[in-house]
């Protein structure tokens, strides 16, 4: 039990200083409201109605993220490799080139289509 002592205690700190940054925040900060701060925030665009059934997104918002994942799930596939690399022997390096032969073959086919364009 006396090993999960130290953990314990970081997560109290982390508990009150996030308790503490907010309780601080809202007795210091500014209390002057006006329309604009009390608006809904679009990237400093005037907020818009919506239409009624949501209306259309992009498809490109959805292809960007899945692009994202596709290469964040390879950083994280290759660090207990790299972790590991001495012990897996020849055997793991063969396959950590299948893999990654594989994910840039798929890199060459985005890039040739325009999956990483912004229009």
């Amino acid at each position: 039990m006396s090993s999960y002592v130290p953990i314990l205690v970081l997560g109290a700190l982390a508990l009150a200083f996030a308790l503490f940054s907010v309780v601080a925040g809202s007795l210091t900060g500014p209390k002057r409201y006006n329309r604009a701060k009390l608006d809904s925030y679009e990237c400093g665009i005037e907020p818009t109605p919506q239409p009624v059934g949501g209306g259309r997104f992009p498809i490109k918002y959805y292809l960007t993220a899945m692009l994202f994942i596709v290469f964040d799930i390879e950083i994280i596939f290759l660090y207990p490799w790299a972790v590991t690399f001495d012990s897996l022997g020849i055997f793991g390096l063969v396959e950590m080139l299948l893999f990654i032969v594989t994910v840039f073959v798929a890199y060459a086919y985005v890039w040739r289509r325009g999956g990483l364009e912004w229009d």
